[in-house]
This record gives C-alpha cells, sequence and structure tokens, in this order.
C-alpha cells in the first residue's frame, strides 16, 4: 500500500517533465503508474493486509491503513479506471493546452489521494486524504482559471465539500474520543451509542453527503460540468463522488442500527433520486443529463448501501460497479462529441449516430447498462435492489413500501433520461440531413475511442459474468447482518417475481415517459418546489458577507488603543470571574526566596514606571530593555541558565531592531497628540498584571499530581540523548510545537519584509559592488587601511573606525561562540535557538560598523533561501526518523567509530536544531535587510 501511495507521488512530481518531454503522450506512461498499481490490487485480492507506522500515537496520528474487501472494491475503480482516464486524457487534449503538465500532475495526484482514502484506516488519516481529494479536485475542477464559470465551480465545489469535511472532522474526533479508538476497524466493532454518539453519525454523514453530492449538498455537481471531460468522467463519476457512497458502506455494519442512521441516508437518498432524475429530463446539454442522472444515482446507491442489510450491501456494491462503468464511459462519449462537433447541446445535433456509428454503439452499450437494461450489470444491480427493498425487515411496512415506490420512480425516471441521452446525442430528430455541428465533425481516432469502449464492454461482459461478479462483492456484504435465511445471488434470471414485475413497469412507464418528452418539457416550473440550490448557495454567501462586514465594523473600528483595550478587558474580566466561580483551591504567593530577587524586581518595576512616563522613545525602549534583562538575571539564579541566555539575546536584538525602526520615527513623543484618558489606560495595565500575577498564583497552587518535570531529565537523556533538558524539549520532546513556532517566525519574517518591500519578497542585502560611483570628495576622505569593506561607502561623519576594528575582531569570535552555542546545545546551555541569536547579533555588529553594503559583503545569501532551508530541514527530520524506525521528529541515534576522530555520538535532533538556527539567522538578515539596508538606501534618496 505505501508503493502504490510513493508511486502516485513520484509520478505526480514527475508529470510536468514527462507531459514537457512528450506532450500530451506524456499520459502514456504515466498511466502505468495506477495500471502497475491495479496489478498490485488484484494480486492481493481476497487477502486482507493492514500496515501500521508510529507518527504521532499522543495525537492518535498513526499512518494505519486497511486493505479488505471493500477497501479492493473501491481501489480496481479508482485505480482501473484511473488508468483509462489517462489513456483518454492522450487524445482529449492538445499539445499546445495551457498547464497540461500540471493538469497530469494533478490527475496522478488525486488517484493517489483517493488510493489513500479508501485504504485509511486510522479516520484522522484518512479526513486528510478526503481533504486532499477536495483540494486537487478545486485545482481539476478549475483547470480553466481564465474562464469565470469554472472560477465558480470550482470555489462552489470546494466551499461546499471542505464544510462538510469540517463537520466530518468534529464527528471523527467525537467517536474517536467516545470509543476509545481512531482505527475504523475497532470503532466499527465497538459501535459505541448514545447521543454523543448519535451526534458525531449525523456530523459524519453531513461529511459523506455532501462529498456524495447528495440533496441538499448537490448542486455543486452539476456546476462542476465546467471542468474538462476527463475530470467529469473521473472525479465525479467513479472516484470523488463515492467517497461518500464508501464512507457509509464502511461505517454501515457497525452503526446501521443507530437512532439517526437510516431516516438521514434513506429520506436524502430518496429525495435526491427523484429530484436529480428529474432535472435531468429537462437539461439539453448533454454533461448536464450525465450529471444530474449522476446524482440521482448517487442517491440510489447511498439507500442501498446505508440501509445496513446483507442483500442491500451486495446490490449497492454491484450498482457502484456499474455506475462507475457505464457513467465513465458517457462522460467519455460526451467528450468525444464536444471534442469532434463542438458543441453538447442536444437541440445541435443529428444523425450523429450516422457520420460516427462506432461511437454511438459504446454510447449506446454504456447507456443500456444505465437504464438497467439487460443482459447488462446496470440490470442486474437494479433487480438485486428491488428485491433487497422488497425483502428487508429493517424498515416498517409504510417505510418499505415508500421506500420501494420512490426508487420505481426514480428508476423510471433513469430510463427516460438514458434514452433522452441517447436520442439527443446520436438520434435523426426528423431532420432529413445532419445539423451543421455533426456535418463538419472530424472521426474520432481508436486511441480515442478505446478507454470507454473498454468500459461498455465490460459493463456487458459483468451483466453475463454475473455469478462471478458476485464471488468478488460477497466478502463486503458479508460483513453486514443478514436477515432471515438471506439466499440472493446475483443473476440476470431469477424466475418470474415481483423485482422482474417491477422493472417491466419501469421499462413501459419509462419509454412513455420518454415519447411523452415534449409534453413534459412543458412542464417548466418557474419555482421549484424545495426552491434553487444555486440561488441559496449564492444568498447564503452574500449574507455571510454582509454578516462579517458587519461584524468586522462592531469590533474592529480601526482604533488600535480600543481593539487593544478590547482584548486586554477579555482577559481580565473572563479568567477572574472563573476563578472566582469555578475555584476553591486559592493561592499560595511567596514573594521572594532571596533578598537578591528583591532588588532585581524593585529595578525592573522602576525600568517600567519610567517606561511609562519617558518622552524620548530610544530611552523608553532601553528602559523595557532592562525589565528583560531583570528578568534573565531571575532565570539565572533560579537555575535555568539556558532560559536567560535566550531571553539576554532577545532583549538585545529587540533593542537593536526598535533602533532601527525609531531612525523614521521622530525622537520624542508629542504630548500633544498623545491619546487621553491615561487614568483608565493605567489602571487597565495594572488590572492585566495583577489578573496574570494571580492566574499564576492559582495554577502553582492548583497542582494535584507529581509534576511532570521531575520526569524530564530523565526524558531527556534516556529519550531524548541529552542533558539539556530544555533544549531536548525543544527538538524532541515537544519538537511539534518547535515546528509551528519556528513556521510562525518565517511567516512573521514575510510580513515585515512584505510592508517594507512592497512588490517583491526575496533579494540579498546589497553588495560593495552593487553601490553607485563614489564621488570625489568622499574618495578623497578615505583612508588607505579598510577595516570593513562596506566602512568606505558610510560617510565619513557617520563612520567609526573604533567600531569597525572592534567588529572585525570579535566577529570571528562571536560566530565561534555561537557555533559553539550550537553544538553543545544537546548537553549544556545553548542550542539551535541560542546559536543562531547570537549569529544574528554578529551580523547586527556587522552591520552597525559597515553598513548595508557590508551586511550584503557578510552573507551574498538571499534571506528567503536560508529560511526556506532551515524549515526543509527541520520538516525533514520527521521523515528521516520515520525511516530510521523512531517516531517523526524524535531522536534517532548515530553512533560510529572514525579514525583520529573516535567514537562520535549524533541524533537526528542536530539536523531539527540546524533548521532552527537557520531559521533565526535568516530572520535577523530579513529584518536588517528590511528594516536596516532597505531603509538606509531610502534615507539616502530623501537626502539628495
Amino acid at each position: 500500500m505505501l508503493a502504490v501511495l510513493l508511486a502516485h507521488a513520484v509520478a505526480a512530481v514527475l508529470a510536468p517533465l514527462v507531459v514537457r518531454k512528450f506532450g500530451r503522450n506524456g499520459f502514456y506512461p504515466l498511466s502505468l503508474v495506477p495500471l502497475a498499481s491495479l496489478g498490485w490490487v488484484i494480486a492481493n485480492w481476497g487477502t486482507e493486509q493492514t500496515v501500521s507506522i508510529v507518527w504521532a500515537p499522543g495525537l492518535s496520528m498513526d499512518l494505519d491503513f486497511w486493505f479488505d474487501p471493500l477497501a479492493a472494491i473501491m481501489s480496481v475503480l479508482v485505480l482501473g479506471i484511473g488508468t483509462l482516464i489517462l489513456v483518454y486524457c492522450a487524445r482529449y487534449f492538445t499539445d499546445d493546452e495551457p498547464r497540461l503538465g500540471i493538469f497530469a500532475a494533478e490527475m496522478v495526484a488525486f488517484a493517489g489521494a483517493m488510493f489513500g482514502l479508501v485504504a485509511s484506516d486510522n479516520m484522522l488519516l484518512l479526513y486528510i486524504f478526503w481533504e486532499l481529494t477536495t483540494v486537487l479536485s478545486f485545482l481539476l475542477v478549475g483547470h480553466y482559471a481564465e474562464r469565470a464559470s469554472s472560477r465558480r465551480a470550482a470555489t462552489q465545489a470546494l466551499l461546499v465539500t471542505t464544510a462538510g469535511g469540517l463537520a466530518m472532522l468534529v464527528g471523527i474526533i467525537i467517536l474517536g474520543q467516545v470509543s476509545g479508538t481512531y482505527n475504523l476497524s475497532e470503532l466499527i466493532e465497538v459501535a459505541p451509542r448514545g447521543w454523543l454518539a448519535g451526534v458525531a453519525v449525523v456530523l459524519v454523514l453531513i461529511g459523506a453527503l455532501s462529498k456524495s453530492a447528495i440533496v441538499p449538498l448537490h448542486f455543486w455537481l452539476p456546476g462542476a460540468m465546467a471542468a474538462p471531460t476527463p475530470v467529469s468522467g473521473y472525479l465525479h463519476a467513479a472516484a470523488m463522488v463515492k467517497a461518500g457512497i464508501f464512507l457509509v458502506a464502511r461505517l454501515s455494519p457497525g452503526f446501521a442500527d443507530s437512532a439517526p442512521w437510516r431516516f438521514t441516508i434513506i429520506t436524502l437518498g430518496l429525495l435526491t433520486m427523484v429530484l436529480a432524475g428529474w432535472r435531468a429530463m429537462r437539461a439539453f446539454d448533454l454533461k448536464l443529463v450525465l450529471a444530474f442522472g449522476t446524482v440521482s444515482q448517487l442517491g440510489f446507491m447511498m439507500v442501498l448501501v446505508g440501509l445496513g442489510t446483507r442483500d442491500a450491501a451486495l446490490a449497492g456494491m454491484t450498482m457502484v460497479v456499474a455506475h462507475a462503468m457505464f457513467k465513465a464511459a458517457l462522460f467519455m462519449v460526451v467528450g468525444i462529441i464536444d471534442h469532434t462537433t463542438g458543441t453538447r447541446d442536444i437541440r445541435k445535433l443529428a444523425h450523429l449516430g450516422d457520420r460516427a456509428p462506432a461511437l454511438a454503439v459504446v454510447a449506446a452499450l454504456a447507456a443500456a447498462s444505465m437504464a438497467g437494461l439487460p443482459p447488462f450489470l446496470g440490470f442486474v444491480g437494479k433487480e438485486a435492489a428491488f428485491d433487497s427493498l422488497l425483502s428487508t425487515t429493517v424498515l416498517a411496512d409504510p417505510a418499505r413500501i415508500v421506500t420501494v415506490g420512490v426508487v420505481v420512480f426514480g428508476s423510471i425516471l433513469t430510463l427516460a433520461y438514458s434514452v433522452r441521452f441517447m436520442w439527443g446525442a446520436f438520434g435523426r430528430k426528423r431532420l432529413a440531413r445532419p445539423s451543421p455541428a455533426v456535418q463538419g465533425m472530424h472521426a474520432p481516432g481508436p486511441l480515442f475511442l478505446g478507454a470507454p469502449a473498454v468500459l461498455s464492454v465490460l459493463s456487458l461482459a459483468a451483466g453475463l459474468a454475473a455469478p462471478q461478479l458476485e464471488k468478488l462483492l460477497t466478502p463486503y456484504s458479508q460483513t453486514l447482518p443478514a436477515e432471515g435465511v438471506s439466499d440472493y445471488h446475483l443473476a440476470l434470471w431469477h424466475g418470474m417475481n415481483t423485482a422482474l414485475l417491477l422493472t417491466l413497469l419501469v421499462f413501459a412507464v419509462g419509454t412513455a415517459l420518454f415519447v411523452a418528452q415534449r409534453w413534459v418539457n412543458r412542464l417548466r416550473f418557474e419555482h421549484p418546489p424545495l426552491g434553487n440550490a444555486d440561488r441559496i448557495y449564492d444568498a447564503t454567501l452574500r449574507g455571510m458577507d454582509a454578516l462579517s462586514m458587519r461584524l468586522t465594523g462592531a469590533t474592529q473600528r480601526g482604533s488600535l488603543p480600543l481593539t487593544q483595550a478590547t482584548i486586554l478587558g477579555t482577559l481580565v474580566v473572563v479568567p477572574l470571574v472563573l476563578l472566582v466561580v469555578g475555584t476553591n483551591t486559592g493561592a499560595d504567593v511567596r514573594l521572594w526566596d532571596s533578598p537578591v530577587q528583591f532588588v532585581i524586581g524593585l529595578m525592573m518595576v522602576a525600568a517600567a514606571l519610567a517606561a511609562t512616563v519617558m518622552r524620548n522613545r530610544l530611552a523608553s525602549v532601553i528602559l523595557v530593555g532592562l525589565s528583560g534583562y531583570g528578568c534573565g538575571v531571575l532565570f539565572a539564579l533560579h537555575g535555568a541558565p539556558d532560559l536567560a541566555l535566550t531571553q539576554f539575546l532577545v532583549e538585545t536584538l529587540t533593542l537593536v531592531i526598535f533602533v532601527l525602526v525609531f531612525r523614521k520615527l521622530p525622537a520624542e513623543v508629542d504630548e500633544r497628540r498623545a491619546i487621553g484618558f491615561k487614568i483608565p489606560r493605567a489602571l487597565l495595565a495594572v488590572a492585566v498584571g495583577a489578573t496574570i500575577t494571580t492566574i499564576g498564583a492559582y495554577a502553582i497552587n492548583a497542582r494535584n499530581s507529581v509534576p511532570i518535570y521531575e520526569r524530564l531529565p530523565d526524558a531527556a537523556y534516556y529519550l531524548g540523548n541529552g542533558k539539556n533538558v530544555v533544549n531536548v524539549l525543544l527538538v524532541d520532546i515537544r519538537a511539534w510545537d518547535t515546528l509551528g513556532e519556528i513556521s510562525v517566525l518565517l511567516v512573521a519574517a514575510t510580513g515585515v519584509a512584505s510592508l517594507v518591500f512592497r512588490n517583491r519578497r526575496f533579494g540579498s542585502a546589497p553588495r560593495v559592488s552593487d553601490a553607485p560611483a563614489v564621488t570625489a570628495d568622499s574618495s578623497a576622505s578615505h583612508s588607505e587601511t579598510t577595516w570593513l569593506l562596506g566602512g568606505d561607502l558610510i560617510d565619513p561623519k557617520h563612520r567609526s573606525l573604533v567600531l569597525e576594528v572592534t567588529t572585525r575582531l570579535i566577529f570571528p569570535t562571536i560566530m565561534v561562540l555561537s557555533v559553539y552555542f550550537f553544538f553543545a546545545g544537546h548537553n549544556a546551555p545553548g542550542g539551535g535557538f541560542a546559536g543562531g541569536l547570537t549569529a544574528g547579533l554578529a551580523l547586527v555588529l556587522r552591520y552597525l560598523a559597515g553598513g548595508r553594503y557590508e551586511l550584503g559583503e557578510t552573507v551574498p545569501i538571499d534571506a528567503g533561501k536560508i529560511l526556506g532551508l532551515g524549515l526543509t530541514l527541520a520538516a525533514g527530520t520527521a521523515l528521516a526518523s520515520l525511516f530510521l524506525g523512531a517516531p517523526a521528529l524524535s531522536s534517532a541515534v548515530f553512533e560510529v567509530t572514525l579514525p583520529l576522530v573516535g567514537h562520535v555520538k549524533m541524533v537526528t535532533a542536530l539536523f531539527f536544531d540546524l533548521g532552527v538556527y537557520l531559521i533565526v539567522v535568516g530572520l535577523v538578515l530579513d529584518v536588517l535587510r528590511s528594516l536596516g539596508a532597505r531603509l538606509d538606501a531610502q534615507i539616502e534618496v530623501n537626502q539628495r
């Protein structure tokens, strides 16, 4: 299973290169990937396999896969039809098709994601693949991005299915917590009950129903016909829309008897079957006829797999297979018609059957299966459906009768629009000669026609071989309970029975309905009984936009003090109220352990108070920095040298950043323009400080178990292979947190740069060779001795020779210290963060001494590349740990003995720490490049 996923991932990456090399014929080698994967599925048919890789067990995010009969059935459809669709793409597109390589990559990636979805055992993993298919569907539907219709259709499909997916995620989490497992194989066995589990089931069903376009979330599928026809033939016939059917079929053995299950699925499924079938009778676009027909039959299949009985499950799986084959074939037929005639409008097609008889035969075979005619698989599946619904005992008699009646009516509509499809596409329509579109068509080639022909012939062959097909489907259906003595078998003939009589009724009434289509077409209801879904969707979006604007206008009035006061006021009120109402532990406060702490605290308080009354901006920042340095001293006194070192470095770097920014601001605050109400703001500040102190005191006193810090030293040494608890926490025990934090740092760097560089994000600092020609007067004043290259380009009155000499001497020392902190951090104070900050301060010193050109000479590398490399190293450690047999982002150990070096012990966390180091260095470089070098250039321009 992992090999199948990896093969599709590699093929998706290489697809643009393959298409660039071979043009549209590149789809042929790409089709070998799902074909080979299909071979693996066939070779392992009848077996049940599981794969489990520990990823993040604390989050229940292990990579658990489960290949069973249901996954095998769905995999054959996903991979087999995926292969044929890729072959079809090689003739559908032209070599000058825009973004064809990206399209090929998305199609191959979708096949892999869909296989991952049906093979997932862990529900959270299933959700990841679920959303991958959603995103890839968005990209594929919006392939023609220059068309407004494509953009709207892609966005609509994305919003609807993503909203359903989010609801499903909540249901998954509830089910996982209630049952104690996130694995589907175990969840089906325990199948929790109760009101909370019922809510979770409904939420999961919302996701499944939205994915399979069930009313009222059906409207996105007809809109998605703006996609290229291969997308419609794959995603909207055989693959993505079957995801909801698959999920219901997967959960049905355990949850079919839960309270909301059958009522929700059967009611909405029947409504979908009828409404969409009626809409198919009114559409004139061949793709829309098939789209509404797909929605109708998805409702039919949802009823069968959701009923929760053995015979219904067998019928449901038969219809899933039959529908995938005939509907994918018909979509490809429509693509051929559109490709050769330039239209899909049935009003513009006449005598096409005479001009393209082979295409008509292929379409007729597939349409006959869709209509449920013998001896096709569609007939076998529909017979099985009628029989299972007639004999079921899980529904009360009135509900069973209504269900059978609605299914029969839906089947009548299915036969009618199937005949209408064939007549509309290939009929003569009482015209003596072909229509202009058909007159100018070009005949499709054999390779173009081959893919739909294979599926059409398979629909016939599978119907004739129904007993053999049953042997492949029953391993899944037998996971559901039988009703009495269940002896139903797939076959073309079961004798004269009620199901056959209903089938004959469908044939007669469906044919009559088609004959009366002119009369039916006159029934154009201006106001559909359930409303227009597209208009409701648009109205919902407009309402959400209006609500968001009102909410934003009420909460974000453009006043920073007001916004900040609201946030801080909430911080004061909510925790204190909760402490008063729901906490009785009290607070145990110890003011200090030694007089030194008291003295330092007084200094911090004095500096903080002085900062509030100081008018000079730089002096205020220095006073605030004193509070930070005092905090670092307290860390050191409490035996936390790592925290102290980091605090000192951060405060120093922050001070430098403030100084760089203050160059563009007045030196002092103009009190005449200060905002009033100082007393309320002072009271709010005191309240916030008191609230934080109170919460901390309560939190300390609320501990009722053994503190975790007592276990951390052993965990760091024996699990993380390091003596420095703080650093091991950052790069191993809580590496997921660190990965998120450095990602935020990267986003912050991007944000700062974007505010300064409004038109281009990346770029290295300028070098001396980039400087404009130096004037004669300034060059005459330069000394012959140059300590820093960039120093020659600084105005002599702003240049400090002492600072240049000092920088030249201590810069290498600081960099060596930075490297020492990096390597020693796992067992001594330091680490990637401290080392990166130290290197950043060395760059700051170099910039202050030599200016922006010296910064470019010191690090002539794009800051964005350093940030990207750092994040790649940090994230790549997760994969490296897996390959070395350790959980993701945990330490795997290398131990080797080298000549002259001796025994070397190294952990993979070192590379994670290197990523942190590079991100911090890149962040500092980005800040200096933007707030420093960029502002320097602007100042020089303004002074000219």
